[in-house]
């Protein structure tokens, strides 16, 4: 198993830990600050230091899956290409430190807020999403046109309004009773522990209007003012019940993403 610490602290960049196991699709830690692939968001990147001070690039993480094919609870560092010394001097029970590509994940965590906040401006059912550092993309399950004018200037109000978030959790039953909070119809939340992880936007204080409120096991920021300067790049139709909405940084932000 692999203590998945982003799950309390998405700020965290580094952690020790040790190997637990090797095999051609990489290396599996006891804990990690890395993200793996899942519910539309891209998994993490950065390095595993080793004893020595010499590091390890890892290019993607993901779930391990067990011989049905199913996700595990176990976590995948995937190193990158040309690094077959490095990988031999390792084995199991060695200390690393993990180290996050932290900009490449930040980006990665705006974006993923920013999706959020779409689901507040289009209240529909979400059939699709993909997060990346560089565009985040969301097909809505509707036959309305969107006005891409009229939701980059929401997503603006929203970012401006500073609105908290809040990392919480609700039972099973309690998503069980209350289905609709479920806004993707393609990703279900994780499930395994009793309870569900959720994201709040907003409602933080008595009288403070709640944004949006749904299971999420993704990285998210704090404030929505953290987003920045995100815009709808483009808006398409999927097919005649999908309308896919694409964000992008605006171009006085882009830099700095």
């Amino acid at each position: 198993m692999t203590e998945d610490l982003f799950r309390a602290d998405a700020y965290l960049r580094t952690c020790e830990a040790r190997i637990l196991r090797m095999d051609d699709t990489g290396i599996v830690l006891d804990r990690t600050v890395f993200y793996p692939l899942g519910g539309g968001q891209a998994g993490d990147t950065g390095v595993l230091v080793l004893a020595d001070g010499r590091e390890l690039a890892i290019a993607d993480t993901r779930k391990a899956k067990n011989e049905e094919g199913q996700p595990t609870n176990e976590f995948i560092h995937v190193p990158a290409e040309g690094q077959a010394g490095l990988l031999a001097a390792l084995k199991p029970g060695d200390a690393v430190t993990a180290r996050l590509d932290w900009e490449r994940r930040h980006r990665l965590m705006r974006f993923h807020t920013a999706s959020h906040l779409m689901c507040h401006l289009v209240p529909v059912p979400v059939n699709g999403c993909s997060i990346t550092p560089e565009y985040a993309r969301i097909d809505f399950h509707m036959t309305d046109p969107l006005d891409k004018e009229a939701l980059t200037a929401g997503l603006a109000r929203l970012v401006e309004a500073a609105h908290p978030l809040t990392v919480g959790a609700i039972t099973d039953e309690e998503l069980d009773a209350n289905p609709a909070l479920v806004k993707s119809m393609s990703v279900q939340p994780p499930r395994g522990t009793g309870t569900v992880r959720t994201i709040r936007i907003g409602g933080g204080n008595e009288g403070a209007d709640q944004i949006d409120f749904q299971p999420c096991g993704g990285t998210h920021v704090a404030n929505t003012a953290e987003i920045g300067a995100v815009i709808v790049t483009k808006i398409e139709k999927k097919s005649a019940n999908t309308r896919r909405v694409v964000l992008g940084w605006a171009p006085s932000a882009a830099a700095a993403a």
